[in-house]
């Protein structure tokens, strides 16, 4: 019998999603899922214990965030790496997340055609990203002046994106302090230089922009 040499985690809050998931990895001889995690905590506790080659990270969990885990991995778990799935558009999130230390990214709808062969192609050393985004990366990387202010969201931390996004997801301040245990006071400060560095006059703005952004992956700045 041919030893399964590739140990995988899969961090996913679905638990018919990280199923599929595992049966497809599994149905690979030389694959296998040694763990299985819902939120970043729990996560954590599994790759300490395992040390798996790779993790699949959700990008969105509930509770916590998939991008601090891919952070983390890269900072404290080397060299464990990391593939980003996510129902997000890639043409925002990908970039931030393989600057954040994730070695892939693929979006969920079409990971029953393509986690196989993301994890093949990162194990064997490379990034794992659609052609198009991989090319903008590359650009950016040679900080081209005509892609560095593509979008304005590029303008805000990770942090700043993560409470804009639960901004556009219908959260109140007290909701979203809650979710990120921080304080409401923490959150309006983040709300007000959101609103500075993307060109927003009033609360009210920010918040049509973010939601305009969670239903349609848009944003078209200030205006």
């Amino acid at each position: 019998m041919e030893q399964k040499s590739m140990s995988i985690i899969i961090v996913e809050d679905h638990p018919i999603f990280r199923m599929g998931m595992k049966e497809m990895i599994e149905h690979e001889p030389d694959m296998c899922v040694c763990g299985e995690a819902g939120d970043v905590a729990s996560a954590l506790k599994l790759i300490r214990e395992q040390k798996p080659d790779l993790v699949v990270v959700d990008l969105s969990l509930k509770g916590s965030n998939g991008l601090d885990l891919v952070k983390e991995i890269a900072e404290h778990h080397k060299p464990t790496l990391s593939l980003v799935l996510s129902m997000h558009d890639e043409a925002l999130h990908a970039e931030r997340c393989i600057l954040a230390g994730a070695k892939g990214y693929i979006m969920k709808q079409e990971a029953s055609e393509s986690v196989v062969l993301a994890i093949r192609r990162i194990m064997a050393g490379h990034i794992h990203v659609s052609p198009r985004i991989m090319s903008h990366i590359l650009n950016s990387f040679q900080k081209q002046p005509d892609l560095v202010n593509e979008s304005p969201l590029k303008r805000i931390t990770d942090r700043e994106f993560e409470i804009f996004q639960l901004i556009g997801r219908g959260m109140s301040p007290k909701q979203i302090a809650g979710q990120l245990n921080i304080s409401v006071k923490t959150i309006g400060t983040y709300r007000e230089r959101i609103k500075e560095k993307l060109g927003l006059n009033s609360a009210g703005e920010l918040v049509r922009h973010a939601v305009i952004w969670a239903e349609t992956g848009v944003f078209r700045g200030a205006g």
